[in-house]
């Protein structure tokens, strides 16, 4: 049906008239349970606020620098391996 109404460039009006019954049809639904329905496009989408860009500048940073302090601490976990010569002699 949609294909009808869209090969005759909106001349059908069977589709419209149909999507009009629906779209009635769940507005009365949706009074009923207290449901706000956006109808038009500018209540349908949610304009956001774009992050000042000092906001997120620091996150790479912060999420690399927390890495190496935990890497610093697990290898502090082994204990002083510092004077260990890798040769398998104590």
């Amino acid at each position: 049906m949609y294909r009808k109404w869209k090969e005759s460039k909106g001349k059908d009006r069977e589709y419209t008239d149909i999507i009009r019954k629906q779209v009635l049809g769940t507005k009365v639904d949706a009074e009923r349970d207290g449901v706000k329905v956006p109808t038009t496009l500018a209540e349908y989408c949610v304009k956001t606020k774009a992050p000042a860009p000092d906001e997120g500048s620091d996150l790479f940073y912060d999420y690399y620098y927390e890495d190496a302090e935990a890497e610093a601490e697990a290898d502090s976990c082994f204990g002083d391996d510092e004077d260990d010569s890798g040769n398998e002699e104590s």
